[in-house]
């Protein structure tokens, strides 16, 4: 049959349309089942040829994934637009649904995600690396991974997350980023400028003690130390350069003006003394930037020209627009979004996470229960998922709720085509079928809908498993029989259903192995104990159980499969 389906023909088309649109979907990681279900979908004559039909679809998939990854996304659009528009339009679109056009001009987009990197990255930078991305496919240009690390003191660095962050980001991305820059090791930069700017008179070297000067900022007042001349404010400079000067004795601030209706804008702090040691640069400076100086000076540097930040950081906005108005820079254009809660995590930081992980309340950044992606990728969630989700609501300074349930919605829809079924007995009980005939064999589709061909053939003797809960005089083995259970046995009443009796998942003892389910549920991680089917189970898959949901395998071993839950 598949020589018969020749690439002129309406079915190759077909397959190569919905090939190429997935591939496109999934950043040049097209998956044969979904593409197979789209197929069947739109031709539900061909169900019949599945088997021919998937040798098709497997050689395009890997044919429209090679296209995309050597010669670009672009190359698959064109050929996509070249015979099936319609397809390019609706996928397109969909992969930046949400985002409204960036304002400006768009000639040459250059952004920026920039992470602290005091642990790996969360489901709230998850947005930032989506929408960041997107708009740099969108325009066709680049973002910049910048690590903000320069405070070791309030977030010190771990030297573990800069690869961490890197990897979330590839992950979730689906591509490396542009650029990649350290804040710390960028240092002689920041302190040019700032020698530059205390130079030319708008910066100085304040003295003032924190309390002290709050009381001038209220007031309205300069402090006396913005009075010093240039050289005196050099001559301080160079203290606090060479470590003369300790910590808290002295800033150096942004000369702005003390009148300003806005308190956050009057004088504020560009850098500030700090010796506790960083773990790339250890103990070269004495003087290191705060971060709306910092943030300022290297995008100017890297030539950003969009920022997408949070509308709490407008003030930031405001005085960065003052320090290139002293330099005579153009500031980017600001983008802002509100505040996004999911209900199920409240109000994580990275800072608390290391702080209960280090406690013990969490084994580590990869626990089930916590929203860091690297947990979200131990639990076995699609990069998909999260991209969409963020598509989906885009940029809005409403602040906004949304639901694990959202999220798992979108992870669903990607995982259930193209996901194998198997069965997971928890608390089982041990039944033996007292017929004298009993089939040698018992075969279980791989996906009920048929988008995964094939079944499971299961190895059949007088011992089957079901779950002590589902106990019942009457009960239909599920893709069996219907059975008659009397107290430890049970006897095949007729493999064709014969009534409206409750479908049980089940397992025979030779296909029966040990398993731990693990399920995140709150504050709690429950390990559930039963049996998993011994098909063709592999670790790193993942499967969807019969009336448990998706699970990932963790690992496999002679004595248990482990096993970590991911959503229904």
């Amino acid at each position: 049959m598949s020589e018969e389906l020749d690439l002129g023909s309406d079915i190759c088309e077909i397959v190569r349309k919905y090939a190429l649109q997935n591939a496109i979907e999934y950043d040049g990681q097209g998956k044969s089942g979904s593409v197979l279900g789209r197929v069947l979908s739109e031709r539900n004559d061909l169900k019949a040829q599945v088997k021919q039909i998937l040798k098709l679809v497997e050689d395009e998939v890997s044919r429209a994934n090679f296209l995309a990854n050597e010669n670009g996304m672009e190359a698959v659009i064109q050929e996509l637009e070249s015979f099936a528009p319609e397809a390019l339009s609706r996928e397109k679109h969909k992969k930046i649904e949400g985002l409204k056009d960036l304002p400006g001009s768009t000639s040459k987009v250059v952004l920026r995600f920039a992470p602290n990197p005091n642990g790996p990255l969360t489901l709230g930078h998850s947005r930032g690396v989506v929408i960041n991305s997107a708009y740099a496919e969108k325009y066709e240009g680049k973002v910049v991974l910048r690590f903000d690390d320069t405070d070791t003191r309030i977030k010190p660095p771990l030297i573990e997350a800069y690869d961490w962050i890197i990897e979330d980001y590839e992950w979730l991305a689906g591509k490396s980023p542009d650029v990649i820059i350290k804040a710390s090791e960028r240092m002689p930069v920041y302190l040019d400028h700032a020698e530059k700017m205390i130079s030319e008179g708008y910066g100085y070297v304040c003295r003032c003690h924190v309390e002290e000067f709050r009381k001038f900022r209220e007031q309205k007042k300069n402090c006396p130390c913005r009075e010093n001349t240039i050289s005196d404010n050099l001559d301080e400079w160079g203290a606090m350069i060479s470590g003369k000067t300790s910590e808290g004795e002295a800033v150096v601030r942004v000369k702005t003006n003390m009148n300003l209706p806005n308190p956050a804008l009057r004088d504020w702090p560009a850098l500030r003394i700090q010796h506790t040691p960083h773990p790339l640069v250890g103990k070269k400076y004495n003087v290191w930037p705060l971060l709306d100086f910092q943030s300022a000076i290297e995008d100017h540097e890297q030539g950003i020209t969009h920022i997408i930040r949070g509308k709490d950081l407008m003030d930031s906005t405001r005085k960065q627009s003052i320090l290139y108005d002293h330099f005579g820079w153009n500031y980017p254009e600001p983008i802002y979004w509100g505040r996004v809660k999911v209900h199920e995590f409240g109000g994580f930081s990275t800072s608390g996470i290391l702080s209960s992980i280090n406690s013990g309340v969490f084994s580590g950044w990869e626990d089930p229960r916590l929203p860091t992606l690297r947990a979200f990728r131990r639990r076995g969630f699609d990069s998909q998922s999260l991209r969409e989700l963020w598509r989906e609501i885009g940029l809005t300074q409403k602040d906004i709720s949304v639901s694990m349930q959202t999220l798992e919605s979108f992870n669903s829809k990607i995982l259930d085509p193209i996901t194998e079924r198997r069965s997971f007995v928890q608390g089982p009980i041990k039944l033996q079928i007292s017929d004298e005939e009993i089939p040698q064999e018992v075969y279980c589709p791989l996906h009920p809908d048929g988008e995964i061909p094939g079944s499971r053939g299961w190895k059949m003797g007088n011992i089957v498993y079901i779950q002590a809960d589902d106990l019942a005089p009457s009960v239909r083995l599920k893709d069996f029989a219907d059975v008659k259970i009397t107290e430890t046995s049970l006897k095949i009443e007729s493999e064709k259903r014969s009534d409206d009796r409750p479908i049980i998942n089940w397992l025979p003892e030779q296909m029966a192995r040990n398993a731990i389910l693990v399920v995140p549920d709150g504050e709690k991680v429950n390990e559930v104990a039963g049996l998993v089917e011994d098909f063709n189970i592999e670790e790193g898959s993942i499967y969807q159980f019969e009336r448990v949901g998706f699970a990932k395998v963790e690992s496999v071993s002679e004595e248990i499969v482990r096993l970590i839950w991911l959503h229904k």
